[in-house]
């Protein structure tokens, strides 16, 4: 076999070529090759293109992660508030929803005279219940405001599923972090760990595009700050959610953003989502196998 051999053209397998299109990569001979802005591409592309010879999905606007550009970028932000507002009304109502949400770790736990299972029954759902559930005021005030002044300048950069991510796998991240490290049986709830992750992300957009990186370094340092040195009061902070938040945040922005355009940036980005899932998943389990 000679491995020297040119390969053949995809719709004239008996023509070797050493051309390729420019959109899809196959090898194309000089009768199917049509020429474009720039390179050559094959007639399959172009016809699937919008007279420019490419699809019609590569002219629509992109952000910087190479999401679409959408008419509301602000759009998953809102839902995401009106989410907690709903959960946050849904549990003064009803207190004892607020229990069946909220991250509890242990087996095992007496509430009203009746038995309330953690995570390490097998309630893996509050992991992420407890991101959306406030009880307080102040404390859901307080997240939305960050949420909605750290997420949304976020969410127009990545694009809204890009976005989503960033913020369920940061709340993924610092739920399994305080499942980890936390007494079993204190209650934890709130999107703060969440939240933490957008800013994580910010931090990794900031660095991408070169921007002034010293206010965003003053807010982290700023939270970071705010989270281990307590102010009294009723406030308890869970730096658990937090730092896990704040770096999961991080390794996915990295993931976004960090990759140039290309075939692979979307095999890169959503490999990166799957890597840092598994890393939450195999956390969780090494917990529970300590619990049960």
């Amino acid at each position: 076999m000679d491995t020297d051999r040119l390969p053949g053209c995809y719709r004239h397998p008996d023509r070797d070529t050493g051309i390729s299109c420019t959109r899809c990569e196959r090898p194309i001979c000089p009768e199917c090759m049509i020429s474009a802005s720039v390179g050559f591409q094959c007639p399959e592309c172009v016809r699937a293109g919008s007279g420019t010879g490419h699809r019609p999905a590569a002219n629509a606007p992109r952000t910087v992660a190479g999401g679409a550009v959408a008419a509301d970028p602000h759009l998953v932000t809102k839902i995401l508030i009106g989410i907690n507002v709903l959960v946050f009304l849904a549990a003064l109502s009803a207190p004892a929803l607020a229990v069946q949400l909220e991250l509890i770790g242990g087996r095992y736990r007496e509430y009203l005279g009746g038995p309330v299972h953690g995570v390490a029954t097998g309630e893996y759902y509050r992991l992420l219940t407890s991101v959306f559930l406030h009880v307080q005021w102040w404390h859901i005030i307080g997240n939305m405001i960050a949420l909605w002044v750290i997420g949304g300048p976020l969410e127009a950069a990545l694009g809204r599923v890009r976005y989503l991510a960033v913020f369920l796998l940061s709340g993924l991240g610092g739920s399994a972090l305080v499942y980890l490290l936390s007494e079993p049986y204190v209650p934890t709830l709130g999107a703060s760990g969440a939240v933490f992750g957008l800013l994580g992300a910010t931090v990794v957009l900031a660095k991408r595009l070169r921007y002034e990186m010293r206010p965003v370094i003053v807010m982290v340092v700023l939270m970071l700050v705010l989270t281990f040195v307590p102010l009294g009061g009723a406030l308890t902070v869970s730096w658990q959610a937090h730092v896990g938040g704040l770096v999961t945040g991080a390794l996915v922005g990295l993931g976004m953003l960090m990759p140039s355009a290309g075939r692979h940036r979307a095999l890169v980005q959503w490999g990166t989502c799957a890597a840092v899932l598994l890393l939450a998943a195999m956390v969780i389990l090494i917990r529970t196998a300590e619990l049960t």
